[in-house]
């Protein structure tokens, strides 16, 4: 164990534990009154984030102990219970804030499509590393590995979560531009997926079918103020009223006036509104920064990679935390509508945690691998 840990990027582990332990903090603040008002006591959301970071705790130990060699083993299996699920909760699945996402087990629910990133990460790592090591692949064996992450979005389209759509969709044109492939094949399947693409937002525009109500609201996003007693706009503006009180140094911890219920979502979709609010603008610098120094770390270790599966991997976790902090700031700030994509390390939510630290895990796993070559070689 102490071989593994010595081999680990500590960077990276040091501003993980960090950014957990702030989520931790914030949560708790962001929630207090909500937890109160339903449950009669404060600390309701917290305890239950404790319980998600130490099973994504777990996930990201295992994830980092196990080599890839037994993972591929099992990757197809991961694949056919992600399709599995994703199907269930299209029949049987929980409704949450218009998507039929979730499976309930009493009071905890698991959102599959959350899963989904990562076993599709996986897939795609080993799915190229294996088919480039054929010496002239055929062009159907080339567009193949593509056909699991097309299944994953119809079936996370139907439920309809454009959000997560996006993060899948987003990761997989990453991973594909990592991949050695010829110019000519990179050419022709970006086209093809470009047309594709306005085809079928073409047909959504003209014909209105694709999308509920509620998310043909969600394009009326800008000015949120002009529309306060709308839902279109009443989240949205009263997440600027968040960040505006915050000023340069906050309101202090515990002191946010929004949470009490203003931001209904304020431990979720707006935790970063209620951060600023209490502890300023400063801070909201300096967790964008984390951010950048954390996606960096991710990358330079899937560049030192001494394989190809290891550069996929880490490009594509920092495709995914890279998304997810993109789509949930550009909702908060009335860039983008808003989609319900949690923020990384902060929001509040178990799927998402637990995976989010599982995936850091597997990047870690790259790293060792990576350490382990290197000794391996210098060595010899």
């Amino acid at each position: 164990m102490k071989r593994i840990i010595n081999k680990i990027d500590k960077p990276l582990l040091l501003l993980t534990i960090a950014c957990v332990v702030f989520g931790l903090i914030m949560v708790g603040s962001a929630s207090s009154l909500k937890s109160y008002m339903k449950y009669g006591e404060s600390f309701h959301y917290l305890r239950r984030q404790l319980l998600f970071v130490g099973l994504g705790s777990i996930g990201g130990i295992i994830a980092m102990l196990v080599p890839f060699k037994k993972y591929k083993k099992l990757i197809l299996l991961g694949v056919l219970g992600v399709i599995a699920a994703l199907i269930y909760v299209l029949l049987n699945g929980d409704i949450n804030n218009g998507i039929k996402g979730w499976i309930n087990f009493g009071s905890f629910g698991i959102q599959p499509s959350e899963f989904a990133k990562t076993v599709l990460i996986l897939f795609l790592a080993f799915s190229f590393e294996k088919l480039m090591k054929v010496r002239k692949p055929s062009n159907v064996s080339k567009f193949a590995p593509f056909i699991v992450p097309i299944i994953f979005f119809l079936l996370v389209y139907k439920q309809p979560d454009f959000g997560t759509m996006m993060v899948l969709a987003g990761i997989t044109a990453v991973i594909f531009f990592v991949i050695p492939y010829d110019a000519k094949t990179k050419f022709v399947i970006s086209v093809f997926t470009i047309i594709l693409v306005l085809v079928v937002a073409l047909f959504v525009v003209v014909s209105g079918k694709g999308l509920t109500e509620g998310q043909k609201q969600r394009f009326n996003y800008k000015k949120p103020c002009t529309r306060y007693r709308s839902e279109t706009g009443y989240q949205v503006c009263n997440g600027y009223i968040a960040i505006n009180s915050g000023g340069l140094f906050g309101s202090g911890l515990g002191n946010s006036r929004q949470k009490y219920l203003y931001l209904p979502e304020a431990h979720t979709d707006f935790i970063f509104a209620i951060i600023i609010e209490e502890m300023g603008l400063v801070i909201g610098i300096v967790m964008i920064a984390v951010y950048f120094i954390i996606i960096w770390r991710i990358i330079m270790i899937g560049r030192r990679s001494y394989n190809l599966q290891g550069s996929i991997i880490c490009f594509g976790v920092a495709a995914y935390i890279s998304l997810h902090i993109m789509i949930n700031l550009g909702g908060v700030l009335g860039l983008i509508p808003l989609t319900g994509i949690p923020l990384p390390f902060y929001t509040f939510g178990g799927s998402f945690m637990i995976n989010l630290l599982t995936s850091l895990g597997l990047v870690q796993r790259v790293c060792i691998e990576n350490r382990m070559f290197e000794q391996k070689h210098l060595v010899a």
